[in-house]
């Protein structure tokens, strides 16, 4: 790749992913002291095994409501009130652990709290992405980022094995808690290009509607999550319990720890700086399909192998299949989501993903205490075979090409009846003239037509045949208000006008299809005098030629 082409060439981007190296770097630490510090004070593998679920499930919880607020207000504030909160917790991790008051419960809270840190963090800065670079370069600026994490991967766990064998699992927290610092810097001096709102922003829960409704009705969207929600069952395990394999299998201490994790690391190092070839030469489906094989593999060895010389590259391997996998689910959803919600769409990307990595990072520990470390490895690696399997059933879609910038053609049409924002409900029909022979490649046009309408905010949509002219058919659809009717049309991008553009040729009538736009009411008596409300607003809203 050509220095022109590269994303470190936008200096924004160059200076947040430099600090979030360092970040990451704290985190990691942060992390081996988390995990060590709970094998030294608990004594069951599934309260072990909590440490990770405790990281996931905020994440869980409040992604979407992140994603909601990323994609509607001031993305680099709430980088830095994220990244704010978890320097003060990380200090209160420090000072609790220092002063001897640390219990495995108060621990998992701790980390709960780092948690939902990050959740509010990663749909912000995941879809700060696409804005820092051009749309060509966001595959490569999302491998970028994945190497980044990893690179403090590969070094971070062993560095932290050394800092809690000298100086004991508090030193670790205190250095995550300076790294968050540089981060916030950068953050504070960067001028992000200001939001357009060219509409109301949408209130906290009908966004988060919308961004949900969105997904449910994009199919390639929704492939990902199924596959990403599976692969996180699978894939937790080997994280989750590799602390109990050291201790258990191996006898190994804080630095063997460290060793093992950095090699994993290591390898997720190698996948993200690899990926480009491996984007050229295989589909997205052939990737997750490989990485997830590659991983069940991994996994397999590391539960029968009780030899670091095995292990060790084997991580290497699971590193880079871990990275492989996840970038590109990332990727695939980034691509498959215009940029109106395309934080939504990631934070349900992360939720689904991270379900199925606290799922399974409890039930592999409770698993582990009943059946024991080995026997969890190698059913977990049979959970990721099935994962694989399933993409010849639901295979990833190639969505790079696909062209999501909004339209941005439709106007909000005059009305002969006076409306506002909050006016409705509002119904609209479309009327079509379809000869016999167009008929059966009409309805394929308005069954994707229905996903599309459905998708961007609609309701109660029908299509409806005239018994008495068999040529005329009409869509119905309706809306809350006149704000939401608006906001629908405003969402169609180059990729849907497709649909319309190929309705618009099957019309076969002398005029443009004819749209009628009306407003319910219901009806009742009316004060003596006044003009009659209910009667005015059953006719039509404006000129029934005038296109949705």
């Amino acid at each position: 790749m050509t220095e022109q082409s590269s994303p470190f060439q936008s200096p924004i981007f160059r200076n947040v992913w430099i600090a979030s190296l360092v970040s990451n770097f704290g985190s990691l630490i942060q992390s081996v002291g988390a995990a060590w510090l709970m094998t030294s004070i608990a004594h069951s593998a599934d309260m072990v095994a909590l440490v990770q679920t405790a990281v996931a499930l905020p994440i869980l919880l409040w992604s979407l409501v992140a994603g909601a607020l990323a994609d509607g207000h001031d993305r680099r504030k709430i980088m830095l009130i994220a990244q704010a909160f978890m320097l003060v917790v990380s200090l209160g991790l420090a000072i609790c652990t220092w002063i001897g008051w640390m219990s495995p419960w108060f621990l998992l809270l701790f980390t709960f709290m780092l948690g939902c840190g990050a959740a509010f963090n990663a749909p912000a800065w995941q879809a700060s992405v696409g804005d820092m670079v051009p749309r060509s370069q966001l595959a490569h600026a999302v491998a970028l980022n994945s190497m980044g994490f990893n690179i403090a991967r590969s070094v971070g766990p062993a560095v932290g094995g050394i800092i809690v064998a000298a100086s004991g699992a508090a030193a670790a927290f205190v250095i995550n808690a300076l790294s968050y610092i540089g981060l916030l810097i950068v953050l504070a001096r960067w001028r992000s290009p200001p939001l357009k709102h060219l509409l109301p922003r949408e209130p906290l829960g009908v966004a988060i509607g919308a961004g949900v409704r969105y997904v449910a009705m994009s199919p390639n969207i929704r492939n990902v999550l199924v596959r990403s929600f599976l692969f996180g069952v699978g894939a937790s395990s080997l994280l989750a319990l590799l602390p109990i394999v050291v201790k258990v299998r191996m006898a190994g201490g804080p630095l063997t720890f460290g060793a093992m994790l950095g090699s994993f690391g290591l390898g997720a190092v190698a996948g993200a700086l690899g990926s480009a070839n491996l984007r050229r030469r295989l589909s997205t489906e052939g990737i997750v399909r490989s990485s997830t094989i590659a991983l069940a593999i991994a996994i397999g060895i590391v539960a029968a192998s009780s030899v670091m010389a095995i292990s060790l590259p084997t991580l290497v391997v699971a590193g880079a299949a871990w990275v492989l996998a996840l970038s590109t689910f990332n990727v695939a959803v980034q691509m498959a989501a215009p940029r109106w919600v395309v934080a939504r769409a990631l934070s349900l990307y992360q939720m689904s993903t991270f379900a199925g990595i606290a799922l399974g990072s409890w039930l592999w520990g409770l698993v582990t205490h009943v059946e024991g470390v080995r026997f969890a490895l190698l059913v977990a690696g049979g959970v990721l075979f099935l994962s694989a399997l399933l993409g010849y059933w639901r295979a990833l879609a190639e969505t790079a090409d696909l062209n999501l910038e909004l339209l941005q053609r439709w106007q909000e049409p005059d009305t002969a009846v006076p409306v506002e924002a909050r006016t409705g409900p509002v119904v609209i029909t479309i009327q079509y003239v379809i000869a016999e022979e167009n008929i059966i490649e009409f309805l394929r046009a308005m069954d994707e037509r229905r996903r599309i309408r459905r998708r961007d905010g609609a309701n109660d949509w029908k299509l409806l045949r005239d018994l008495a002219n068999p040529e005329i058919w009409v869509e119905r659809y309706s809306t809350p208000t006149w704000l939401d009717y608006v906001r629908h049309n405003s969402r169609l991008t180059h990729e849907d006008a497709v649909i319309p553009k190929r309705l618009h040729q099957l019309h076969r009538g002398p005029e443009r299809p004819v749209v009628r736009r009306m407003v319910e009411r219901q009806t009742g008596t009316l004060p003596t005098g006044q003009p009659s409300e209910a009667h005015d607003l059953a006719e039509p809203l404006t000129d029934p030629t005038r296109s949705t």
